[in-house]
């Protein structure tokens, strides 16, 4: 093993301690609201950037579980965000198959539109959204809520790109034995797309779970409010008056639970990106 300079080794320490500086200020935010959500109003108040509270309590995830509707806003998340990231992961790559495969005309139209769709601001469609879901009949219900997301232009171009990569040869004995286009993508291309399907299921829960201006505009009915919602209402005093701090930060703080386990269960694949494709 070759030995450092001291001059080289100064600067290795340098460097780390800088990494580690960022870090702490980076993780710092997220550690004040962990210790915040065990405070009491009080405490949070007084002392807000302290990272030990004075006392140790659970009465702010007392409150979010026994006084208000927190658990019917979790399962109406829940439910959303598994069948729009189901749907995500089928759809985007069944559409990214066809831009990637098939030859069909108007295909560079499509294309085109994908792309224009993406740089459209998604505040821009909240109106015509609303009057095409109340148009359909699904305003203040699920399907108005989870339809509209079953696709995103950015999955589609996502899964196109991906299977681009994969040489055409890999289905031409598929092909020859008979297999047809559906066949060929769903047994043979699909679990080569490993890599791109974990983004898209990473991208789709993450976005879906943390949606909050499409739920506002297809539903108003407080029986399908989403965490999203449920959150903002409370910082804006949903259930009592004061600061109600360690209130909020539980509730953001649980919120935050599902996409870090989704994210830390799935981060080896995503950094294994360039695994699947084939080279000729």
């Amino acid at each position: 093993m070759r030995r450092l300079s001291s001059k080289q080794l100064t600067w290795q320490i340098a460097l780390y301690a800088l990494l580690i500086i960022l870090a702490v200020i980076y993780i710092y935010p997220f550690l004040i609201q962990v210790a915040t959500s065990f405070k009491t109003d009080e405490d949070a108040a007084s002392s807000g950037i302290t990272l030990i509270p004075d006392v140790w309590t659970f009465a702010a995830y007392e409150r979010l579980f026994r006084n208000s509707d927190f658990p019917s806003w979790f399962v109406n998340s829940a439910i959303v965000t598994i069948f729009v990231t189901a749907g995500r992961v089928f759809f985007n790559s069944l559409a990214g198959y066809a831009l990637a495969r098939l030859r069909f005309r108007g295909r560079g139209v499509v294309f085109g539109a994908l792309v224009a769709v993406m740089s459209v601001p998604t505040v821009v469609l909240l109106i015509p959204k609303f009057l095409v879901i109340n148009q359909l009949g699904i305003f203040n219900s699920y399907a108005g809520m989870i339809l509209p997301l079953l696709v995103d232009a950015a999955g589609v171009f996502i899964m196109k790109n991906f299977f681009e990569s994969i040489p055409e040869s890999v289905e031409e004995q598929a092909r020859i034995d008979g297999a047809g286009t559906f066949r060929l993508f769903w047994s043979v291309v699909l679990p080569m797309a490993t890599p791109a399907l974990v983004t898209i299921v990473i991208l789709s829960f993450q976005g879906s779970w943390n949606e909050l201006s499409h739920f506002i505009v297809s539903t108003n009915d407080p029986a399908l409010t989403t965490l999203t919602k449920g959150v903002a209402s409370l910082a804006s005093g949903g259930l009592s008056q004061g600061t109600q701090y360690p209130l909020k930060l539980a509730a953001a703080l649980i919120m935050t639970i599902p996409v870090a386990v989704m994210f830390f269960v799935f981060q080896r694949r995503i950094m294994n990106s360039t695994e699947g494709a084939v080279k000729e």
